[in-house]
């Protein structure tokens, strides 16, 4: 199994050092070709707007959200969650998204980079311990469809983790922890499609 970590912009590096350490192959991705060679993909935190406008430029956008329609796996963290979102609260009209993710997320939630926090977080489906997230400049998920699975939600009830399908949604940084408990149930979400 190979779980590809797009390298255009963004904390990409993190990612596949979580994958390296639980054991999966973490090739990067920045061409069409690359995504050919891999299994799922990690869109990591960064800035969505150039996310997305990098993955126009380099060819990746209509393959990839064709990819996500036909169940391919990706998991979005942070800026990757708004990338997926069907809709973005606070989005510039400029500013492509993938939009396969039935979602609404507002950018920037919490404030700038000096209102960035941690919690630890109740998450069922990774176990009984809690999860240390790490929320920087972070989004909030502020609806969810029928279709669309609450994973984690702060103290107040609000979503930041979802999961639809084959396509899981962080608003917060699991790569920046040494928790590798989201890779690994994103790994297992890949290895059901193999």
């Amino acid at each position: 199994m190979k779980i590809g970590v797009l390298a255009l912009q963004g904390d990409f590096r993190e990612h596949g050092q979580v994958l390296r350490r639980i054991g999966i192959d973490a090739p990067e991705v920045r061409l069409p070709r690359d995504l050919e060679q891999v299994d799922g993909l990690i869109i990591p935190g960064g800035e969505s707007t150039t996310i997305g406008k990098l993955l126009v430029m380099f060819d990746l956008m209509d393959d990839l959200r064709q990819r996500a329609l036909d169940g391919f796996p990706i998991y979005g963290t942070c800026a990757g969650a708004i990338v997926l979102s069907k809709d973005v609260h606070d989005r510039g009209c400029d500013q492509p998204v993938l939009a396969v993710m039935d979602m609404t997320i507002r950018r920037n939630a919490f404030g700038r980079q000096v209102d960035s926090f941690e919690a630890d977080l109740p998450v069922p489906i990774l176990g009984d311990e809690p999860f240390h997230a790490v929320f920087i400049r972070a989004p909030v998920i502020q609806r969810i469809g029928p279709d669309v699975e609450p994973l984690a939600r702060l103290s107040d009830g609000t979503v930041v983790a979802a999961q639809q399908g084959n396509l899981l949604a962080t608003a917060f940084h699991p790569e920046l922890t040494q928790d590798g408990r989201f890779h690994q149930y994103f790994a297992h979400i890949v290895e059901r499609c193999l």
